[in-house]
């Protein structure tokens, strides 16, 4: 059990450091005016999603072997609460992707000024995350 939590932990680690960096290209891309960057940008936005994909779908493999392992958590409110939170970690997961398909077919209509404050919920996701499966609070 312990092993399958080390692996989940380290996966999500690998996950936030895609969410925390892809929103900050796309402030940079959102900039960038010359042909060379946006294409420097497309391969980098690109090349990071494909990562930090890999380390959420392994996020949420180990989330529920974890679950398959102790199924008894899945009573616990904390838990639950836990779980819309990463929903709606996935669903910024997903939106990140059609925001870099929209860079990718030169069709963004977001200031770099908006990315700046896109770029802060995964870090608010986070706390919120780390303080349920930390603290437990119900």
């Amino acid at each position: 059990m312990l092993w399958l939590k080390a692996l989940h932990v380290i996966a999500v680690i690998t996950w936030f450091a895609g969410l925390f960096y892809l929103p900050r290209l796309y402030v940079y891309h959102a900039d960038a005016t010359d042909p060379i960057s946006t294409q420097r940008f497309d391969i980098m936005e690109r090349r990071l999603f494909a990562l930090m994909t890999v380390g959420a779908a392994i996020s949420i493999f180990f989330g529920v072997t974890l679950l398959i392992a102790s199924p008894g958590y899945l009573a616990m409110g904390w838990l639950k609460l836990k779980l819309l939170f990463v929903a709606l970690l996935i669903a910024y997961h997903v939106y990140c992707y059609k925001l870099m398909r929209d860079f990718a077919n030169q069709n963004n209509q977001r200031s770099a000024k908006w990315y700046r404050v896109f770029n802060e919920l995964p870090s608010l996701l986070l706390i919120v995350i780390v303080i349920l499966a930390v603290v437990k609070p119900f």
